[in-house]
C-alpha cells in the first residue's frame, strides 16, 4: 500500500488542536499530537512509516481507532429510507519532542 493511500486527510478539531499545541485535555503538558483519517485496512507500522515519510518527523505512538458508520434516515416524498455510513478509521500520532507538521497548524 502506498503512503498516500494509508493517510487520506488529517483532522482539525477543538480537542485535535489542543493536542497538537502539547496540551492534554486535563491541561498538562505533553507530547503534540496530530489525528488522521486512515484506510481501514492500514496497520500502526504503516500509518508510523507514512508519516515519517510523507512529513519528515519522528513517531513515538501510534493509537487507532475504528468508528462505525452512523445510521441516517432519509424523508422524502416516496417514504422513510435508512441509509448507513460507511465505517472508518482515526489515527492519534505521538512526534518526538520538538517536532511538529507544518501543514496541519491551525
Amino acid at each position: 500500500m502506498e503512503y498516500t493511500d494509508v493517510i487520506k486527510q488529517g483532522i482539525i478539531t477543538e480537542k485535535s488542536v489542543m493536542l497538537e499545541s502539547g496540551q492534554a485535555p486535563n491541561g498538562t503538558p505533553a507530547l503534540p499530537r496530530y489525528t488522521f483519517e486512515v484506510a481501514l485496512e492500514a496497520t500502526k507500522p504503516e500509518i508510523r512509516r507514512a508519516v515519517e515519510v510523507l512529513f519528515g518527523v519522528k513517531v513515538v505512538k501510534v493509537n487507532t481507532m475504528r468508528l462505525p458508520g452512523k445510521a441516517r434516515t432519509l424523508r422524502t416524498h416516496r417514504g422513510y429510507f435508512r441509509k448507513e455510513a460507511r465505517p472508518w478509521k482515526k489515527a492519534i500520532v505521538t512526534l518526538a519532542e520538538g517536532q511538529s507538521i507544518a501543514e496541519l497548524q491551525a
